[in-house]
Parts: structure tokens; C-alpha cells; sequence
């Protein structure tokens, strides 16, 4: 498919994505949008002309802060629109051209904004390289739990600190436990770390005590963004034991500002890898659940010069979607729509393709040499972590821009 508006080589946004977001109208109204190319269509310009009308979308969801009053009209509402959409972006298709110096908007220079309202926010330990890497520095004899193969571990986490791209992070603060001290101290952490991850946004709500099957599973899922998962580690491993993760990870975490269609990244479904032992019945899933995104990770550190640290796939997953948002609710877990459940960290099995700080230092022990005399086994302050992600395949791109955040020192106060 050729679009009329041009799409440069290598660009995420495709006629083929059309991924959806919520930008700062120059009005100062926020406002969904979608992206293709180097613009934003503003859909709720779109809909004033009258051209989404056989969407069933009424205009006003076009106009609001977040996606979650479209998100809940429903599946078909959302291919309709997609698919409108492509028929007034294809090539020889002038009704929405002949509008697009108000119907368009520069991505350059937008404000993009957090484009869901997240009521709950969920995260897995999905990845089997990367449970077992973590599981060998803490647990050399015995790196994978046991129960690690049975079900895809998770931890619920705070919402009300996941952030859109662009926006600065703070070094957090905490108990930590030094080498050999007895008694443990306050302060800034040390070892701060990011987590390559991806997260996917619930799409219809559940009636508490409803579970999902794996076989359904998809049909409630509307699309995916890249997630980076700040954590602490040194206030990690202090407080993880008994009941996991707390303040090691719930001061920050990072989204894209582009939401992907499970639709785009239909062309790059791919076989997940081989589980054994065989799962429960009720985690028993078709091969064919995952999709092939190539994931990457860059810092900045003080320069605008970037150094790549890592680059993954999602496909690498051990425990998919579908059998994470099934596990999720066999207990009879309500979701709603707009909540995020996050993957855990995506690393594979080669050593430039792990997905933390924390495994490519090898728990600090390992220096990071990076190619402009800049060494790190951890982040410092004022690092900038960028991730990306896309899938190709026949001259099809469909990818999600990127999420980057700054890295700040810690906020000092004195009752600390």
C-alpha cells in the first residue's frame, strides 16, 4: 500500500501501523490522535468533517484526555477505524488530503501524553533468560524457583508513577543494606537499572469473577507499547524478601506514547518457544501466540552521542500474553480497560541481548566499556535510556517510536 503522505526509509509509522495516542492540540486541548509518518492525523478534526462517521465512533471519544472512552467501544469499533483510516491515507484517495493543513499535526515539536487512564498495573517474569541470569547471582545451585515453569510469575505495582516518554526520572531513595554492615542505611540508590520490557493494554472489561481463557485471551487485549521498568536494585534486594518487589520499583516506570494494534503486528506472528513440563490445562497454548519485535536499548551519557546496550526480540518470551492474561484472572481477577500488564524483562541468550543493567554488569561486577571512554556498571545521573521497537518482514514496518527518560539526581530533603 502507498500512502500520499510521505513516509521516509525506515520510519516506524507506516501505513500498515496507524498506532494510536493522545497529543497536545496548539489549542491546549488534549486530544487522540494517530501516526503515520512524520504527522499526526487528529482524529477529532477528522471526525468534525464528517469522515469517521461509519465508524460508530462518536466524535466526542476523539477529544478527550485519554484512548480508554474509544478503547471501550469495542474491538469492532476499533478495526472499523483503523480501516477507514487506511482507506483515506492510500494514494488517489483526496477527501481527507484536501484537509490536511488542519487535519495534520508535526510529530517534531508535539507534546505526546500518557494515552490511558491506568487504573491497575500488573507486572510478569516472563523472560527464562532473564529469571535464570537473575536466579544464578542470587542463587548460583538453584537459579529458577520452582513453581517458575508452572506460572508466569507477576507482582501487582503502582500505576499512579508510570510515565510518557520524555518525561525525567529521580534517582529514588531508600534502605539499602552495604556489603557486610549490620544494621541498614538511608539514601540514594547506586545501582539504578532499567528493564527492557513491553506492556499491552487491557481492552474490555471483566465482571469479577470471570476468568479469561487463552484461547480468548487476545480479543481483550488492545495494543502494546515499549515499557521500561526503572528499578533500584540495591533497595531491590533488601526488601524483596518476603513479599517482592516494593520501592525498588514503584517510583518510575516509562511508556511509549504510541499505542500498537495487536492488527498491525498480525503479519509478524510468530511460534513462542517450547515449554517443559507441559503446562497446566488451563495455560495450555497454541505455538503460534507471540510476535517477532526487534527491541533495543541506547544510553546518552552527557553527550548526545548514543552507545547501544543491548538489542532482544519479544518473541523470546518463555510465558506469552495470552497465558499471562489467563493466569491473571483464573482466580477471578476483574480487569478493566485501559489497565497495563507489563512483560518483565526480555532477554535472550546471547550477551549482548540482555535486557538490564543489571545482567550485562553481571550484578556490578563487570564494567560496561562504552566506545567514547565512558565506563558504567550501573546508571548514573543524567543518563539518558532510550528503547526502541519494530517488526519487519517483506518490506513491512510496523514499530513503536521510542521511549526515553532522563535520569536525575536524587531530591534531597532534610526530614530524610
Amino acid at each position: 500500500m502507498q500512502s500520499w503522505i510521505n513516509i521516509p526509509e525506515n520510519c516506524d509509522f507506516t501505513i500498515y501501523n496507524l498506532p494510536f495516542g493522545v497529543f497536545m492540540h496548539p489549542t491546549g486541548e488534549p486530544r487522540v490522535g494517530v501516526a503515520i509518518g512524520e504527522y499526526i492525523i487528529d482524529m477529532a478534526e477528522t471526525a468534525s468533517l464528517g469522515l469517521l462517521d461509519s465508524t460508530d465512533a462518536p466524535k466526542e471519544v476523539f477529544r478527550s484526555k485519554y484512548l480508554n472512552d474509544f478503547i471501550a467501544l469495542g474491538r469492532p469499533v476499533w478495526a472499523r477505524t483503523r480501516h477507514v483510516l487506511t482507506e483515506l491515507l492510500l494514494e488517489g484517495n483526496d477527501r481527507l488530503r484536501a484537509h490536511q493543513d488542519t487535519v495534520l499535526q508535526p510529530i517534531e515539536g508535539t507534546q505526546m501524553l500518557l494515552p490511558i487512564r491506568i487504573g491497575d498495573y500488573t507486572d510478569f517474569y516472563s523472560s527464562i533468560e532473564h529469571a535464570s541470569n537473575v536466579g544464578k547471582m542470587f542463587r548460583p545451585d538453584n537459579p529458577l524457583l520452582p513453581n517458575w515453569k508452572h506460572l508466569p510469575v507477576a507482582y501487582h505495582g503502582r500505576s499512579s508513577t508510570i510515565v510518557v516518554s520524555g518525561t525525567d526520572i529521580h534517582r529514588p531513595q531508600g534502605q539499602t543494606m552495604p556489603k557486610d554492615a549490620e544494621k541498614p542505611v538511608f539514601g540514594p540508590s547506586n545501582r539504578m537499572d532499567f528493564e527492557l520490557e513491553t506492556a499491552f493494554v487491557v481492552g474490555e472489561t471483566t465482571e469479577m469473577g470471570h476468568a479469561v481463557s487463552v484461547a480468548e485471551a487476545e480479543k481483550y487485549i488492545f495494543g502494546m507499547v515499549l515499557f521500561n521498568d526503572w528499578s533500584a536494585r540495591d533497595i531491590q534486594k533488601w526488601e524483596y524478601v518476603p513479599l517482592g518487589p516494593f520501592l525498588g520499583k514503584n517510583f518510575a516506570s516509562s511508556i511509549s506514547p504510541w499505542i500498537v494494534t495487536l492488527e498491525a503486528l498480525e503479519p509478524f506472528r510468530t511460534e513462542c518457544p517450547t515449554q517443559e513440563p507441559e503446562p497446566l490445562n488451563y495455560l495450555k497454548s497454541s505455538r503460534k501466540k507471540t510476535f517477532d519485535i526487534n527491541l533495543e536499548v541506547s544510553i546518552q551519557c552527557n553527550t548526545d552521542k548514543e552507545y547501544q546496550l543491548c538489542q532482544s526480540n519479544f518473541k523470546h518470551l518463555y510465558w506469552n500474553m495470552s497465558q499471562q492474561l489467563a493466569h491473571h484472572t483464573v482466580n477471578g481477577c476483574k480487569i478493566n480497560v485501559g489497565d497495563l500488564i507489563a512483560s518483565g524483562t526480555i532477554s535472550g541468550k546471547e550477551a549482548d541481548s540482555l535486557g538490564s543493567m543489571l545482567e550485562l554488569s553481571w550484578g556490578g561486577k563487570e564494567k560496561l566499556k562504552l566506545d567514547y571512554g565512558v565506563e558504567r556498571t550501573f546508571l548514573e545521573d543524567y543518563d539518558t535510556v532510550i528503547m526502541r521497537g519494530f517488526a519487519e518482514k517483506n518490506g513491512i514496518r510496523v514499530g513503536f517510536g521510542e521511549v526515553r527518560s532522563q535520569l536525575l539526581p536524587a531530591i534531597i530533603t532534610e526530614h530524610h
